[in-house]
């Protein structure tokens, strides 16, 4: 920078717009203090122990804020070139489908000193990684106008002229909430969420006395409900009380009074739902078409407790149910996503991923919420399957004999036949068409570890390459709806014999259903065609 008082924008005019919700809400940032003060207003949220690049465009000969993508920095320095390249391409060619490339950009660095190290210690120990992003960012034809290293309350500039520019032991941060975008953002309604540590603990498994007595719980309802999954009229029953308790909790949450602050309303919810009714319907869940019938309460009065509900279960797959969290995580990143939240739907869903890497569901939501797509298309197939179930409940109680198989309302009349159809071609394909596999999938403000960018999509442990089936009347269950469906490990092999206290289910992948092929999922699946798509690299 040739002059540290103020950080050039892309005409060099010194001049960066941060705009709000409106017109009204617009500020211009001038120096690199107002850029450090601003981070967490760009990202929603203080990012820690994290590399941030925030894209700059031109308009009118002034700076403005585009895309943003963060990474967290990689324990060893051996790994911070690769970190650099993925976190540079994921930005600038996921702004580049959108519609426009960045003209700049601005990096931050943030790490709180360790144990014995002061805040100038860690600025030149990540002096390195932030110039891998400069040098990544430039590589793709984009220079970066602004490196900043924030640490220990205090910050640092890397794009000093001179060696005495800026101060050895920094410039201090300013209060949080005292500057000028702090009190622009407050009037525009913007919040900072904490940090995402915080926000994590909010998802995480318990870690108290009480995680000894919810593994017990978890223990004796696996060797209950499992054996009824596994057969096939047991593992409808099982469905409708999965589904059945999932709502008379939901409600009893909703009627709670209120507690401020998200610690204490967790504490509360942990409070209103019991060890047993925690593991029934953490292990009901597994069940891919249950989870896809909860996926339906994602708005309204239904959307806040169903999220209270889907934390709280994930908080208590404990111990080695830790594979089980997949999808409570994932149902709540997508009540998440589809209520505008985008912040907790990635980090709820990048922890779906952490828990179960093959979780499609999980994969293709993170993909989508990445790169920016609407919920509304997933949520006008979830409600299009709730109405579809409900007629056909309709149908099925009003059917006095059944109708032969090739007939009018066989799979091949206009009943069963267009239902099926739906079930094939709609619902996720829709919302997902802009998420398959592109170059570095882009996530705003992703977080890493999640699966790589083009990888082709791979079909869950459990599947066998589809196979032409008997078909059966529309809301009748065949052989291939009968079939138990594994998408979750934990389910013993249908052939095991060993049903004794000391096997757990959660432990192991079970084998393919021995009635050939998998079951057809909803039209929401994603999982549905395993041939069907490929997922993009999340942040």
């Amino acid at each position: 920078m040739t002059n540290h008082s103020e950080t050039p924008g892309p005409t060099g005019n010194g001049h960066i717009a941060y705009e709000g919700p409106g017109p009204e809400h617009q500020i211009t940032l001038r120096t690199p203090a107002e850029l450090a003060d601003a981070l967490p207003y760009l990202l929603g949220y203080r990012p820690e122990d994290s590399m941030v690049l925030v894209a700059l465009h031109d308009q009118d000969g002034r700076g403005r804020f585009g895309g943003r993508a963060r990474l967290g920095i990689p324990s060893s320095s051996g790994d911070w070139p690769s970190a650099a390249r993925q976190l540079a391409h994921g930005l600038i060619t996921g702004s580049e489908r959108r519609g426009a490339k960045p003209a700049q950009m601005v990096a931050f660095v943030c790490q709180e000193p360790a144990p014995g190290e002061s805040g100038r210690q860690v600025m030149r120990r990540l002096a390195p990684l932030a110039q891998k992003l400069r040098t990544e960012c430039g590589r793709l034809d984009v220079p970066v106008i602004e490196a900043i290293c924030i640490s220990g309350g205090r910050f640092w500039s890397y794009c000093c002229p001179t060696e005495g520019c800026c101060p050895e032991d920094g410039r201090p941060m300013g209060l949080p909430g005292t500057s000028v975008l702090a009190a622009a953002a407050a009037y525009a309604g913007i919040q900072v969420r904490g940090s995402l540590k915080e926000l994590r603990a909010r998802l995480q498994p318990w870690e108290t006395a009480a995680a000894l007595e919810q593994e017990i719980a978890l223990d004796a309802a696996g060797l209950a409900v499992v054996p009824r999954i596994l057969d096939d009229d047991g593992r409808a029953e099982v469905a409708e009380e999965t589904l059945e308790l999932a709502e008379r909790v939901m409600r009893r949450l909703a009627d709670a009074p209120f507690v401020a602050g998200g610690a204490a309303g967790d504490l509360r919810d942990d409070r209103l739902i019991t060890s047993e009714e925690a593991a029934e319907l953490i292990l009901g869940l597994q069940d891919r078409s249950t989870r896809d019938r909860a996926a339906e309460w994602m708005e309204g009065d239904e959307a806040g407790p169903a999220l209270r509900l889907w934390r709280a279960l994930a908080r208590r797959c404990v111990g080695p149910y830790g594979e089980h969290a997949a999808a409570p995580l994932t149902l709540a990143g997508w009540v998440a996503w589809s209520t505008g939240d985008d912040l907790e739907a990635r980090e709820a869903l990048a922890m779906a991923l952490g828990a179960d890497p093959e979780y499609l569901f999980a994969r293709l939501l993170h993909q989508a919420c990445n790169e920016g797509l609407d919920p509304e298309s997933v949520r006008r197939c979830l409600r299009g399957e709730r109405v579809q179930r409900a007629q056909a409940q309709g149908r099925a109680a009003n059917t006095a004999t059944p109708s032969r198989p090739d007939g009018p309302d066989g799979p091949d009349g206009p009943e069963g036949g267009e239902a099926r159809a739906r079930g094939e071609v709609s619902g996720f394909e829709e919302a997902s068409d802009g998420g398959r596999a592109r170059d570095g999938g882009m996530d705003p403000v992703g977080t890493a570890g999640t699966p790589s960018a083009g990888r082709p999509r791979s079909r869950e442990p459990h599947e066998t390459p589809p196979r032409r089936r008997r078909r059966t009347r529309a809301g009748e269950p065949g052989p291939a709806a009968a079939a138990p469906d594994r998408t979750r490990p934990g389910t013993p092999r249908p052939d095991s014999t060993h049903t004794g206290p000391s096997r757990r289910p959660g432990r192991g992948r079970p084998a393919a259903a021995a009635n050939g092929g998998t079951r057809r999922g909803s039209a929401c699946d994603p999982g549905a065609d395993p041939s069907a798509r490929t997922t993009g690299e999340d942040m």
